[in-house]
This record gives C-alpha cells, sequence and structure tokens, in this order.
C-alpha cells in the first residue's frame, strides 16, 4: 500500500486539516507552533507509531464545552494498492480510505471504509471464534466443505457477498494492516546521534525479521515461547475463575513477536588519537553532522531494499517507506544543508521511498516544485490552517512563495537575493517564459531559483542586469537579436555594466539567423496556433506558407497585422496575446524551440 494524502480530526491543533500530501518529497512550512510537528506525529499515529493520550487530543472551543478535550480523533489517509494486494484481498478498489480512530477510554483501532453486508451478523466474521462461525452456519443453512474454522469461515464470506451491501467504516483486515508503510523518523533539532542510528538500525532490523532464511527459526521460537506462555495463561485464568466465579468464561490468548526486539545501539567515538569524544558535551555542528552521516547511510539501505525486491506482476510490491525530517538542516552550515537535499532527492528517486521534511530554510524549500510544499499557520484561534498552491501560473507560485518567506522571517528582498536573475524585455518574455521554461526543463522557474524579471524596454533590462551584477548577483540578460542596434545594448555599455558578454548576454534568435523570439517557433507551429485560436472565415485553414512569406523582416509585426485582417471574428489583442496562444499549445520539450532550451540550460547552471 502506498499513501497518496492524509487528513486529521482532533488531534493537537489539528482540528480537522485535509489533504496533507505524501509526495517525493513534501515539505512543510511555516512559523514554530504553527502545527509542523503536529502533522509528523498524526501521520506517525495512523501508521500505529505514535500511541495517542489525553494530551493530544484537541481542546473543544464551542460554547459548553470549552476547555474540555474532543472525544473523538483520528487520522484518515488514502492509499493506493498495489495489483497483488487488490487480488488477495479482493474485490478492493484500487484506491482505499483507511483510518486510525480513538475515543476517549478507548483503544485505538484501524478501519477501512468500504463495502460489507448490511446485516450486522455477517459483518466482522474474521474475529470471531469457532463456534460462532458454526452457529451462523446452521441460522443461514450453509454447507461448509468441512468443519475447520477455516472452512467454516469461507463458507460465511462467501455468503456475504452474494446479501445487500452497504459502505460504512469496518475494521481492517489483519493482512491489510501488515501491509501499511513503514515510518522512518528522524526527530528534531535536539536528535542524539544514538537516536539516529537505532533508527536507522531498526529498519534493518525488521529486513531481517522478515529474511525466509531466518523467518522459519523466528517464528519457531515465537511458537515456543506462546506455547510456554498459554500454560502459563491457563493457569492464571483457573484462578480468576475461582476467585471471580461470577465469570464463567476466562481466557487469556498470548502473542509474542519478536519485531519490537530492538531496543538501542549507543554509539562511541574517538578522535584520531584515541581520545574518546562525548557527545553529549560536543557542539550541536559535529552531532548533526553524524546524525547525517546516518541518514545518508539509509539512503543506501533504501535503494538496496529496491534493488532486492521482484518487481514481478503478481508479487507484492515493497512495504511503502514515509522517511521524516524535522528540521534537518539546523545547526548545519550551508554546504551541509546542500548535502541534505542531495540526500533527500536521492531518496526520493526510490519508487517505494516518500519523503516529509518539516523545515524552515529557504534553501530546503526552493530545491522542490513549489506545488509540493504545504504552507501551516494559526489561526486567531490557534488552530492550524493548511495553505496549498492552488494557482499554477508563474504569478501564483510568486504569491505562495512569497506568503511563505513572510512565514519563516524573511524579507522579500533577502529571498530574491538568493535567486539567479533572468532579464527580460517586456510582457511577451514575461508572460511566455515560464511555460516554456517549466516545458523545456521539468520544473517551474521558481523551483530552480530563478527570478524573472521583465522590464518592459530594453533600457530597463540593462539597467536591471547592470545593478544586480554591482552588487554581485547572479544575471542572464536575454534579449531579442534585433536588439543590438539599440543604443543601449552597444558592446561597450554591456561591458560598462559588468555583463560577461559570452556567458551572461543572450541574443535570442541571433545563431539562428533570425531577430526576435517570436521567429525560433516554426512556420507549422504557427499556422496550428492560428487554426486553434483564429480562425479564417468559411472553414479556411492557416498553412505553413501564410507565415512563412513574411519571414526576413519584422515577423512579429507582420503575422500580427496578417491575422487582424484575415481572422474571421477574434485575433490576438498584441504580440505578447499572440506568442502566448501558441506557447499554450505545446505538449514536450522537443517542442520548445533548441536555441532556448541551449539558454534555459545555462540559466539553471547558473543558478546552481
Amino acid at each position: 500500500m502506498h499513501l497518496i494524502r492524509f487528513s486529521a480530526c482532533g488531534f493537537r491543533s489539528l482540528t480537522h486539516v485535509q489533504d496533507i500530501p505524501v509526495s517525493s518529497p513534501t515539505i512543510l512550512a511555516g512559523r514554530n507552533d504553527g502545527g509542523k510537528s503536529a502533522v509528523l506525529a498524526a501521520l506517525a499515529f495512523l501508521l500505529g507509531e505514535h500511541r495517542l493520550t489525553d494530551e493530544d487530543r484537541t481542546y473543544q472551543q464551542d460554547e459548553g464545552v470549552k476547555g474540555q478535550r474532543c472525544a473523538e480523533t483520528w487520522v484518515e489517509g488514502v492509499f493506493r494498492l498495489d495489483t497483488a494486494e487488490q487480488a488477495a484481498a479482493a474485490p478492493l478498489p484500487a484506491e482505499l480510505r483507511i483510518r486510525r480512530r480513538s475515543r476517549a477510554g478507548e483503544a485505538a483501532c484501524w478501519e477501512l471504509f468500504g463495502s460489507q453486508p448490511a446485516d450486522s451478523r455477517l459483518q466482522g466474521l474474521g474475529r470471531l471464534m469457532k463456534k460462532d462461525l458454526a452457529e451462523l452456519v446452521a441460522e443461514f443453512g450453509l454447507i461448509p466443505s468441512g468443519m475447520l474454522k477455516e472452512e467454516l469461515l469461507a463458507a460465511l464470506t462467501a455468503h456475504a457477498m452474494t446479501v445487500p451491501q452497504t459502505d460504512q467504516w469496518q475494521p481492517l483486515p489483519k493482512d491489510l494492516e501488515a501491509r501499511l508503510p513503514r515510518l522512518l523518523a528522524f526527530g528534531g533539532k535536539d536528535e542524539s546521534p544514538d537516536d539516529a542510528v537505532r533508527t536507522a538500525l531498526n529498519s534493518c532490523y525488521e529486513t531481517h525479521l522478515e529474511d525466509e532464511t531466518l523467518q522459519g527459526q523466528v517464528r519457531e521460537i515465537e511458537k515456543e515461547i506462546t506455547q510456554r506462555l498459554e500454560k502459563e495463561a491457563d493457569s492464571l485464568c483457573r484462578h480468576i475463575r475461582q476467585h471471580c466465579r461470577e465469570f464463567v468464561g476466562v481466557e487469556v490468548k498470548p502473542e509474542v513477536s519478536f519485531k519490537g526486539g530492538f531496543k538501542r545501539a549507543p554509539l562511541e567515538v574517538s578522535r584520531a588519537d584515541g581520545e574518546p569524544v562525548d557527545l553529549t558535551r560536543s557542539g550541536q555542528g559535529s552531532t548533526r553532522r553524524i546524525a547525517l552521516a546516518v541518514w545518508e547511510w539509509t539512503s543506501s539501505l533504501l535503494e538496496s531494499s529496491e534493488l532486492a525486491a521482484t518487481g514481478e506482476q503478481d508479487e507484492p510490491q515493497p512495504t511503502q517507506t514515509i522517511v521524516v525530517y524535522d528540521e534537518p538542516d539546523t545547526h548545519l552550515d550551508y554546504r551541509h544543508q546542500r548535502t541534505v537535499m542531495d540526500i533527500i532527492r536521492k531518496q526520493c528517486a526510490l519508487p517505494h521511498v516518500s519523503v516529509i521534511v518539516a523545515t524552515h530554510s529557504m534553501n530546503l524549500i526552493d530545491g522542490v516544485d513549489i506545488a509540493d510544499v504545504v504552507h501551516l499557520k494559526l489561526s486567531d484561534s490557534g488552530r492550524t490552517l493548511v495553505e496549498r498552491l492552488d494557482d499554477d501560473t508563474h504569478d501564483g507560485i510568486d504569491f505562495h512563495l512569497g506568503q511563505i518567506a513572510a512565514a519563516v522571517g524573511l524579507r522579500n528582498s533577502v529571498l530574491l537575493h538568493e535567486r539567479c536573475f533572468l532579464a527580460v524585455e517586456g510582457p511577451t518574455e514575461q508572460q511566455c517564459v515560464p511555460l516554456l521554461f517549466r516545458l523545456s526543463q521539468g520544473l517551474p522557474l521558481q523551483a530552480a531559483g530563478i527570478a524573472l524579471w521583465a522590464c518592459d524596454n530594453n533600457e530597463g533590462a540593462l539597467h536591471l542586469a547592470g545593478y544586480l551584477v554591482k552588487h554581485h548577483r547572479t544575471v542572464m540578460l536575454m534579449v531579442d537579436a534585433d536588439s543590438r542596434t539599440n543604443r543601449h545594448f552597444k558592446t561597450e555599455k554591456l561591458i560598462k555594466a559588468g555583463l560577461d558578454l559570452t556567458k551572461q548576454v543572450s541574443y535570442v534568435g541571433e545563431s539562428d539567423g533570425y531577430n526576435e523570439l517570436e521567429e525560433l517557433f516554426s512556420d507549422l507551429q504557427w499556422a496550428a496556433a492560428a487554426n486553434a485560436h483564429w480562425p479564417r472565415p468559411q472553414g479556411q485553414l492557416w498553412s505553413a506558407d501564410d507565415f512563412t512569406e513574411h519571414r526576413g523582416g519584422k515577423f512579429s509585426e507582420r503575422i500580427l497585422y496578417m491575422i487582424k485582417q484575415r481572422a474571421a471574428e477574434s485575433s490576438p489583442n498584441g504580440k505578447a496575446d499572440m506568442l502566448y496562444a501558441l506557447v499554450s499549445m505545446l505538449t514536450t520539450p522537443e517542442d520548445v524551440p533548441q536555441q532556448l532550451r541551449d539558454i534555459f540550460t545555462e540559466v539553471q547552471a547558473l543558478a546552481c
């Protein structure tokens, strides 16, 4: 099973938050006490790694119950099943809703939302004893293949599928519970190296327990210990019945598992001269670097687990591992912060691994697609609100990124100073470059660390570029080839502005003998865009030849005039609108002109 997203209700500050994604990776950003730790703890509760206490339950705020803890807490996940899991637990759908719920005074339980018999007698058959199953078989007049418990259960299960069904929450079957993702959590800023080592090696411990060559021996030992405990339990039950005669049936069923048997793994280190180092008294930087080395080793472990999978379609896929980092960059310098991001990228590349990072670091936030960033903030009532990127446009990304910058205490100027700047001339480039870059490079400008500045005219672009170079910022100036004739872009002025003519100035179209951006796109692409957006009257179609005849002069002005003259009704509002219509129809990186792809690659290299 692969967890896609989860929601929580009544858990600490999470009164009711919905659809937190589990991506590769998901970044949780926001102010201190905004709910990042609560989200991570809620995930741990869903996967059985957190024991819920009364302190975890949200305080109610309604009149009459204000100040009281909520009576019910739950965390629900949407899980995707692989083909083997669907076949083993038919007829389950490809996606399941599973939650872990706890009512006040009751133990937590896992539940599955799905179809089950409307007749309550046929619900939860797997939890019944053989005697109860036999009574139900007789009650429904069924003929099982035998009188073993498994045979009785099979007959009732088959019958249950033939009666009217209803969708509701029901106990999660044990086989699906065993397939829940495992959580590999590296703690907050105060985590000790010992804890990091134990977390990493505990994953190895569980892997070894599942090794078929050892599993038989382990099961035999577990079985032997269980049988011995059952004898002791029988004596205990007899003793209880003797002293509490009102109880006719007393039964204890011991369960033994070595799964939780790995306790600790103390870490001892020493210097080159043999002198031992007391890590409890070392600087935070040293302990965090040791933890960083452990995390990096864990990446190799996860990769080995992936390679060990058979990959057969009818075989269960490796259990999903969700790696959680809580402020992993704390006490690390910039170089080691980049190492953290490299580790996270390596882990995210594995198909069965997802990563969630709670952080304040803009270095980490800038390193992923902004759509994978979850912004957490507290409302006036002290409850966590979740903000996701809804507007996928360039301006929408900038707005969302600005909110995050403010949340972590950074001014916009500080945010911008950490980016590479791409200076362009005007509205045409401002609208089209973000789309072209994302299609070409596979990520938005912001995620690549590039800030786009449209300067409205050639003089403005040069002034901006010169200003940024003067203040030691990384910059690329991208202008049309015909701008060489502009007095502002004479070679001596560019050099005076401090620009490297070979690395920081790109004349769009020049290498192909063109004058401007619009000419880079083929006549076939222009004809397709014109037919889609500005059809001609009486069913006539635009052809490539219509655009070919206008090459050689001011191409953009000529084709804009032609379209306005020949289009049936609608026509572009200007050059920017015209090129944007064409660019919005492109679907593959190869649709982006090669010259632009080369420029974008150069700009991305500067940003790195």
